[in-house]
């Protein structure tokens, strides 16, 4: 093959000072390369510590954008990124290839015969991987290593450049190291990175890399399953806080009466039990940051409590005749909409005002509908790792039922139906490269598979025309909670802690829960004549 002409490499550079998008200027990279060699597949890749994260691609499913390869486990970017120049692999090389499965050009398990791979550095650092691949055994075996490395240099300097214009643009390091995190294990489970690249998802990284560097209290508030722990973890990486601890807690999860010694902590003697002095969150968290997860579901006692923590940054452990000062930033995270439970008297306005110096609204799934690609994409590596398997892939009608589906369960129920789905999909292939195909997808509701794009308007007029009353709705939900725990109850001889692990809920949540919907067991004392 001959040489790339020269018009194409001027036209190369001049993109490299033009005020294009990092999207525009990768787009222009993956063109040049294809039209200087014939392949069925360009990629260039991004390293970000031991895992390769795909930036454009031509020739591959779409999904693919939204996976995060482990260097250590495809042998073939594994040699690439240990090379100093290019790597064109042998038609009969053993090595198995990261993208079989994933080609545009047939839905059939097909495996890539030509692989060639340029690691791209500067000044002898490895920034990123630009890989080509063909159907077509013999391809790039006639391609001229001046072509090779031509293509390696404008590669590299075109991922470096943006690299450094992100830098710029967001004025932090985004090579931060995974911090270590001292306390509760729900830190270490379901780690990861925000996915998405609608517009709604733009505006919460935005906000994200504006708030975090500051020690403002951030309110993150959004529907069950949206992701707020992996705001708060996001937050906490991108503070100066981020080598000091991230203390987590379930706000649900505390008894009432232990709230106060579980913050605060408690000296040995200060109750019944308190066999030993016991340091409490804030003070664990103390340089570093607090994650307070359900602060929707504090009692008003407690909230008081909490309250002193905002305003003067002092804590006074149960038992303890003195206070103690602490450093610590707080985030808080919850489900309920705060201003409503303000006005309904069950929320210190006081309180919510100190929580919402800087909110954060995490917006559903299906209010960005286009990035469940990029999230089925990811959990699908997740799992590939997972199961052992050679290749996960979508198949384009599992796809497009996954993008019409509503997503009441937003993004952990997404990852959970992918799960199922991988696992049914694993039970009937033949092979280690397995497809996910729409049958695989059984679980999900089909009632609520209706078009994610219907407007608010026809949504309204349909209530209207069957008669519904918007306002009802949490009379209902108290109604069906009500009944449901009476039926309980019945079934357990009003037995409150048989009940709480039937609904599986904490015992002191279900108390609260049951008081709040005027639910009440009296028990008396007869003398048996």
């Amino acid at each position: 093959m001959g040489e790339i002409p020269t018009a194409r490499l001027v036209e190369l550079a001049i993109d490299l000072t033009r005020g294009l998008t990092t999207k525009n200027r990768f787009e222009r990279l993956l063109e040049t390369v294809r039209q200087s060699i014939e392949c069925d597949c360009v990629v260039l890749l991004e390293l970000n510590g031991n895992q390769l994260k795909p930036l454009a691609q031509q020739g591959l499913m779409p999904d693919s954008l939204g996976r995060r390869f482990n260097i250590g486990d495809h042998p073939r970017f594994e040699q690439i990124c240990q090379s100093n120049t290019p790597i064109r692999f042998p038609t009969d090389s053993e090595l198995p290839d990261p993208y079989d499965g994933l080609l545009l050009t047939s839905e059939e398990d097909i495996h890539i015969h030509a692989c060639m791979g340029l690691p791209l550095l500067v000044e002898n650092k490895l920034i990123g991987v630009l890989t080509l691949d063909s159907l077509t055994p013999t391809a790039f075996d006639e391609i001229s290593s001046r072509t090779l490395d031509i293509l390696s240099i404008m590669s590299a300097a075109t991922l470096n450049t943006a690299m450094l214009l992100r830098k710029l643009e967001d004025r932090s390091v985004h090579s931060q190291k995974v911090v270590e995190e001292l306390t509760h294990e729900a830190l270490s489970k379901d780690g990861g990175e925000l996915i998405g690249e609608s517009t709604a998802m733009q505006k919460l990284k935005k906000d994200l890399q504006l708030v975090a560097p500051s020690d403002f209290t951030v309110l993150i508030e959004g529907e069950t399953g949206v992701g707020k722990e992996l705001v708060a973890r996001t937050l906490h990486q991108l503070s100066s806080r981020s080598q000091q601890p991230l203390v987590y807690v379930n706000c649900a999860a505390i008894p009432e009466n232990l709230i106060e010694s579980e913050l605060f902590g408690h000296v040995k003697g200060a109750f019944t039990g308190a066999d030993r002095t016991r340091a409490g969150k804030f003070s664990i968290a103390n340089k570093g940051t607090i994650f307070l997860d359900e602060i929707g579901e504090l009692p008003l006692s407690a909230q008081s409590k909490l309250l002193r923590v905002l305003q003067n940054q002092e804590i006074q452990p149960v038992g303890m005749d003195k206070v103690e000062q602490i450093d610590t930033r707080i985030l808080a995270a919850t489900n309920r909409e705060l201003a409503n439970e303000v006005e309904l008297g069950k929320f210190r306005s006081d309180l919510y005002h100190r929580l919402s110096v800087y909110p954060i609204k995490i917006p559903p799934l299906r209010d960005r509908n286009q990035d469940v690609t990029l999230l089925a994409g990811y959990f699908c590596e997740t799992l590939r790792r997972k199961l052992g398997l050679r290749q996960l892939s979508i198949h384009s009608n599992a796809l497009r039922r996954l993008q019409s589906y509503r997503w009441p369960g937003n993004v952990r129920e997404l990852e959970h139906s992918i799960s199922r789905a991988a696992l049914l999909a694993k039970g009937s292939a033949k092979t280690d490269i397995v497809d996910i195909e729409e049958s695989h997808l059984q679980y999900l509701n089909n009632d609520l598979n209706v078009p994610v794009q219907e407007s608010a308007d026809s949504e309204k007029t349909q209530i209207k025309e069957e008669g519904l009353n918007v306002e009802s709705l949490k009379q209902a939900t108290d109604d069906f909670q009500r009944q449901l725990i009476l039926d309980l109850l019945n079934q357990h001889d009003n037995n409150w802690s048989s009940v709480a692990r039937a609904l599986n809920v904490d015992r002191s949540n279900l108390n609260r829960l049951a008081k709040r919907l005027g639910i009440q067991i009296k028990k008396t004392v007869t003398l048996r004549e």
